[in-house]
């Protein structure tokens, strides 16, 4: 069905597509997006508002699908109710990791963008999570499977998708690229045409898209709407920076790759107004923010920068860095908001360091998650070095003090304190799954698949982790009742809205205090003690939210602290006025 266009959506595609394409196509592919635009109409209704919602409340659970299996039971389903049971109330959101057959990189090699892998479940499944939770379903968009049918019909020379690849000389000068990897970035194919080399940014396995084709792109619009049809409520564009290539530049967010992004943002705010984009970009802090653009891009950015520095933070016991990079955040734009986390299926990244730690202070964060257990990934530098890209780890092992590194105890309380400083800041708390359970490096499983990021991605029996869950005595239990006790303290203060603006409260260096004032509502200040000592500090010290005060209430803790704030050892406490 033809859907009509109006003026204004019309005119803005237009203008997007011409920039992109030239004036050539121009109606060929306005045509095409009305009729992909005309399938999916109906969403419309279904969506309440152009204003993204979310408040304290909002949460995200970033998990695999078979994160938790069960025998008989398709693992969705079994994550479905383990969810229910454990966590209704106290996350809102759910971002189940890409769901799709593949063939590599833990389903970001995906094989086929339309099927949910039968190993998994069904679209029935993926739609009953979307019931009881907002969806975050990932748009793995810059490239797939070597195995796609895609794939198969560019070697075999059939179109479209003869035309939906990348080819290059084996000898061009490709020198610009920034690499997020060591591979090659050319990968040699037997074609019907004899042989190519095609574009591969990540693996030989994962083929880079041409979006220089427009069809491609009218693919991924029509993917897209497609998951928001199966109850997708966010949509995250996986490796995007990466997107569009071009000779002679660095092939990372160039013009293009944004423009793509404000198409898609004009398609979602006019199909299916009220879905949410989120942006994946494991880069430096200016080049991450900038897909905000000029609030017509993303509506959520990751903060890259925060899950190595609060490693550092914890590791050097010091605050500097930390407060140093929070001070010179500006807000995000309005209708926008930070996706806050410390760790996820991937590794920690490095890159968003750049430029807010020395090469030596790096150096030591790479050395200590070394001694912790953990692995470094690199990439290839600007002069051909290896240089680290990532750190492999799971974020609990990886507060491991190293001066105790058998002191479970202590460990927990340098974990508990590097997520409350999380939980504090401005934005939307996304967590891990193997963060709410305290899981522990998985060396066996990187020695079965070779690949250094299976260290944080083991998976669960259901049976096992319940029965942990149910003994008080277990660090499972124990970590996941105090992380999910913060997270319903956190839900009921407006405070921690994630619009409520920030301030850094300059103190001692070996306390991180940071200052949520909402425009409506008591403010509170988040005291974190980073170090393994007892610290000092006055009320008065505290700035003006708790100037004249005798006393406070600590939201954590559940009691009343006088004047002289006593912390423990990574102790945290969240102070509101009485």
């Amino acid at each position: 069905m033809m859907w009509r266009l109006l003026k204004p959506f019309k005119e803005s595609l237009r203008a997007r597509l011409e920039k992109l394409y030239g004036d050539q196509q121009l109606d060929r592919l306005l045509e095409r997006l009305s009729l992909i635009a005309g399938r999916y109409n109906y969403l419309e209704k279904s969506c309440s508002t152009e204003t993204p919602c979310w408040d304290e409340k909002s949460c995200l659970l970033i998990t695999y699908g078979d994160m938790i299996t069960a025998d008989g039971e398709a693992p969705l389903a079994t994550l479905h109710q383990f969810l229910n049971d454990h966590l209704a109330g106290i996350i809102s959101g759910v971002h189940v990791l890409p769901f799709f057959p593949y063939s590599s990189d833990d389903g970001f090699s995906i094989i086929d963008y339309r099927k949910v892998d039968p190993h998994l479940g069904s679209w029935d499944d993926i739609s009953l999570l979307g019931d009881n939770f907002h969806l975050v379903v990932d748009l793995v968009l810059n490239h797939v499977s070597s195995r796609s049918h895609w794939f198969r019909d560019y070697i075999g020379g059939i179109a479209p998708a003869r035309n939906y690849f990348i080819e290059m000389e084996q000898d061009a000068d490709l020198s610009m690229v920034v690499r997020p990897r060591t591979s090659q970035l050319l990968t040699p194919v037997n074609t019907a045409c004899g042989e190519r080399f095609v574009w591969t940014t990540f693996s030989d396995d994962q083929i880079d898209l041409n979006y220089a084709n427009p069809d491609v792109l009218l693919e991924m619009v029509d993917i897209l709407l497609g998951y928001i049809s199966h109850g997708a409520a966010i949509i995250r564009l996986d490796a995007i920076a990466y997107l569009w290539k071009e000779i002679n530049t660095s092939c990372i967010n160039l013009p293009q790759t944004h423009e793509i992004v404000k198409l898609l943002r004009d398609i979602m705010n006019n199909v299916t107004p009220g879905i949410v984009l989120l942006t994946e970009t494991n880069l430096p802090h200016k080049e991450n923010i900038s897909y905000f653009g000029d609030s017509d891009e993303a509506h959520l950015v990751y903060q890259f920068s925060l899950p190595p520095l609060i490693l550092h933070t914890i590791h050097s016991g010091s605050t500097r860095h930390l407060r140093k990079w929070a001070n010179k955040l500006t807000p995000p734009p309005e209708g926008c908001s930070f996706i806050n986390f410390t760790a996820s299926h991937d590794g920690i990244g490095v890159r968003p360091l750049e430029g807010l730690l020395g090469e030596e202070e790096i150096e030591q964060l790479v050395a200590a998650i070394r001694d912790c257990g953990g692995f470094v990934n690199s990439r290839k530098g600007e002069d051909g070095r290896e240089v680290p890209y990532e750190l492999n780890i799971t974020y609990f092992d990886a507060m491991k003090d190293p001066a105790n590194p058998d002191d479970l105890n202590r460990q927990s309380l340098r974990f508990l304190c590097s997520q409350t400083i999380m939980l504090s800041l401005r934005g939307i708390p996304a967590i891990y799954f193997h963060s709410l359970t305290a899981s522990r490096n998985n060396h066996q499983g990187v020695a079965e698949t070779g690949e250094n990021r299976t260290i944080n991605r083991g998976r669960w029996q259901d049976e096992e982790l319940r029965s942990l869950l149910e003994n008080p005595e277990s660090i499972t239990a124990r970590i996941f009742s105090s992380y999910t006790d913060l997270l319903t303290k956190r839900a009921q203060h407006i405070a921690f809205h994630p619009d409520s603006p920030q301030k850094i409260i300059e103190t001692v260096d070996s306390i991180f205090v940071v200052l949520r004032t909402p425009q409506d509502g008591k403010p509170v200040t988040c005291l974190h003690n980073i170090t393994g000592h007892k610290q000092q500090v006055q009320l008065t010290d505290l700035g003006s939210a708790l100037s004249g005060c005798q006393t406070a209430r600590d939201l954590i803790g559940e009691k009343e602290v006088a004047e002289t704030v006593e912390l423990e050892p990574y102790q945290c406490c969240w102070l509101s006025p009485p």
